[in-house]
């Protein structure tokens, strides 16, 4: 399986994503479940982050005026 992840990519923890995008938990996963935000990516039973590339596509899409 081949990653789409960057050799020095920086995951992000939940408190970093709600800073960068201005959303509360609750917002971020009802998009994730809407379809609409990057889904996280699970590093153990009880750790999950977002790549950060995934969560600035997000932004700029937003400014841009990209929604899905």
């Amino acid at each position: 399986m081949q990653s789409e992840a960057k050799p020095s990519e920086r995951l992000l923890r939940l408190t970093e994503v709600e800073g960068r995008t201005g959303l509360k938990k609750s917002s971020i996963y009802a998009a994730i479940r809407g379809g609409s935000f990057p889904a996280s990516v699970r590093l153990s039973r009880r750790c999950v982050c977002w790549p950060a590339s995934r969560i600035d596509a997000w932004i700029a899409d937003r400014i841009n005026g990209h929604t899905r």
